[in-house]
């Protein structure tokens, strides 16, 4: 089984479990998301790691897609493209602003407890990914990693909260 695919059935992306900590999060951040539309776009924004062979690497940066091409059919272009903008690598990559959906799911790391976050993401084969990407910056063990990577969200998180590209109707 590929390794998004995994993520989305039992590791940090979990298809259930990820977007409350999505919610969560854009609650504690802008309020509580009362529009159904996000609710939607909590769901279904890393639909597009279904079948990728990683997360941070070729296949998993387009991950966005998906998630524009089901929100744009249901809510329209405005909301395809917020819910694409939620990744900041994508984002870079091309040229968009991330919005208010990126800084929830960023966020959303520090929801999660640390032995639930680590277990899922040992489960699936993605921490040692993620750590390969991080752990010269944010520590040598998992939980040191996790914390370090915590405390980096949470201070990039609010530097970027106000500047990010509100959702539609806003």
């Amino acid at each position: 089984m590929k390794l998004g695919t995994k993520s989305l059935l039992f590791g940090v992306h979990q298809f259930f479990l990820h977007p409350i900590t999505v919610a969560i999060s854009y609650h504690r951040l802008y309020g509580f998301p009362l529009d159904p539309r996000l609710w939607a776009a909590f769901v279904v924004h890393d639909w597009g790691y279904w079948g990728c062979d990683d997360m941070d690497g070729p296949g998993g940066r387009e991950h966005p897609q998906l998630g524009y091409k089901i929100m744009a059919f249901l809510f329209g272009h405005d909301w395809g493209q917020w819910t694409r903008c939620h990744s900041r690598e994508y984002c870079k990559n091309h040229n968009l602003v991330p919005s208010t959906l990126c800084i929830a799911d960023k966020m959303a790391i520090c929801v999660l407890p640390e032995w639930l976050y680590i277990a899922c993401t040992a489960a699936t084969g993605e921490l040692e990914e993620y750590m390969a990407n991080g752990s010269e910056r944010f520590g040598k063990t998992p939980r040191q990693w996790l914390r370090g990577l915590r405390a980096y969200m949470v201070d990039w998180c609010e530097k970027n909260k106000f500047t990010a590209l509100g959702h539609p109707g806003i």
